[in-house]
């Protein structure tokens, strides 16, 4: 029996430790950031057959065979369908910021998407705004109406936006909704989403889950972004998702959540709706050829004198895209920056250009919620205030709800509003969409909505937090020491 049993242990201990080996090889040889890398090592060699079953889960961009090919078949269409833009709407840069240029050169080299001119914007702070606005504009609509939203959550004016889709298929209207599989996946088992569908709307689960799926992609992969678009002609991203604050999370004790859109018309649009379009065709499975002979794709007149480039991300995109970009920006600030993001886990790039912009003169503010939905992200985000308050960064915890909104002015010259938080899951993991607006008059009102904001928040006094208790300051670094994977 004591034979039985040595073979037996020797055996699980070999295996375990020819697996920890392997992965932490697999880990190493994959080059990626040095605190991501440590991140899923520790995890591996700390935590015997779990690490590696974790590992497995989502230590890798797997998206899974059919999609990253469809994903790759069908990019160099979408990129040179929405590059021919750039010939019917050129930017004048010598009218604007200099900085701006290398920005949209390095997004064309990594998107393939030009900026494109003659756009008008208005933003949109309030979630009762929002949705009437979406609602009267459904109902107006003669042609399309197409939704790609993380989360649709039932109750209030998202169900009254539930309505107003339904009335537009009852008039002819096509109406499409895109709805991440994790995110809407009360919604999707709902009364609501039958009726919807059996009424004649259009509802395509995105990246959707499973148990046996979990063997073949990774489950944490997500739609986040947040677009609207009416006939074609109107749009709307940000980071408001199709929930009614009053209804939505109540019991977490965070407050009602705040979010900022924006309401586009122009060039722009024509963009998202190819972006919107690429998205469902490769849900669906279907060519982007067929996008020829579709009805709604047409071209936009000049609507304002905004520049704006359109920066869709995510897996299977292109590799750190929207990261390297993030980066660019905040070097390139000279006199401001200002940034708002509810998930504030910076990896050691972003905390350097933070810190580098503050020691160089520039007014750096950075406004995240007081109180946060995750208790993890929360930790980790405290864990760098102690250093990028000694390098002059100001940080401004929000006191009037969940601070949801995305957003970074530069200078008060240009701006970027979008769906992108300031953590390794947006840079990395999720499908997102951002707004680079290159106009001052834009951002002037965007600048004036962070006022708004800081009016709302406190100063952190550095002193003070210095002085929290050694059991906070543990929990914080047990918490950054995941950070790289939140």
């Amino acid at each position: 029996m004591d034979k039985y049993y040595w073979i037996a242990t020797t055996s699980i201990f070999l295996a375990d430790l020819a697996i920890r080996i392997g992965l932490s090889l697999r880990v190493i040889m994959r080059k990626r950031a040095a605190s991501v890398t440590l991140a899923w090592l520790v995890i591996i060699l700390l935590l015997p057959f779990a690490g590696a079953i974790l590992y497995l889960l989502f230590g890798e961009n797997r998206i899974g065979q059919r999609r990253a090919e469809h994903i790759a078949n069908n990019l160099p269409y979408f990129k040179n369908w929405v590059s021919n833009l750039e010939e019917r709407h050129q930017v004048n840069w010598d009218s604007i910021n200099p900085e701006c240029r290398p920005i949209d050169a390095q997004a064309y080299s990594i998107i393939g998407l030009p900026t494109v001119n003659g756009n008008e914007l208005d933003i949109i702070e309030e979630a009762v705004t929002f949705f009437r606005t979406l609602i009267a504009d459904i109902d107006q609509a003669k042609k399309t109406c197409f939704l790609e939203f993380y989360i649709w959550h039932e109750g209030g004016m998202a169900d009254e936006v539930a309505a107003a889709l339904i009335r537009a298929v009852s008039r002819g209207v096509k109406c499409r909704v895109l709805l991440d599989s994790i995110g809407s996946e009360p919604f999707l088992k709902s009364g609501l989403f039958e009726e919807m569908r059996n009424k004649g709307v259009a509802i395509t689960e995105a990246l959707p889950a499973g148990f046996f799926r979990a063997l073949f992609v990774r489950l944490d992969l997500r739609n986040h972004r947040k677009i609207a678009l009416i006939d074609g002609e109107i749009g709307y991203t940000g980071s408001q998702n199709l929930v009614d604050p009053k209804y939505f999370k109540q019991e977490e004790n965070v407050g009602q959540w705040i979010d900022t859109m924006v309401r586009v018309r122009g060039p722009v649009v024509e963009k998202m709706t190819a972006t919107f379009l690429f998205d469902w065709y490769v849900e669906n499975s279907v060519s982007l050829n067929e996008l020829k002979d579709i009805e709604e794709i047409k071209p936009i007149r000049k609507s304002g004198d905004a520049p704006v480039q359109l920066v869709p991300s995510g897996p299977g995109y292109t590799e750190d895209g929207i990261y390297d970009l993030l980066l660019t920006t905040l070097y390139a600030a000279r006199k401001e920056l200002i940034l708002t993001t509810p998930y504030f886990v910076p990896d050691n790039a972003i905390l350097a250009a933070l810190k580098s912009a503050a020691r160089r003169g520039v007014d750096v503010t950075i406004i995240v919620p007081k109180k946060n939905d995750s208790k993890l992200v929360h930790y980790a985000s405290r864990a760098r205030y102690g250093e990028l308050t000694r390098s002059g960064v100001k940080i401004m915890p929000f006191q009037g709800g969940l601070l949801h909104s995305k957003t970074i002015t530069v200078d008060n010259d240009f701006s970027l509003i979008g769906s992108v938080n300031l953590d390794m899951r947006s840079f990395w993991l999720n499908f997102e969409l951002t707004l680079f607006v290159y106009n001052r008059e834009f951002t002037e009102q965007l600048r004036e909505v962070q006022q708004r904001y800081m009016q709302n928040s406190l100063l952190l006094d550095h002193q003070h937090f210095e002085k929290r208790s050694f059991f906070t300051r543990l929990k914080e670094n047990c918490a950054l020491i995941v950070g790289p994977l939140l």
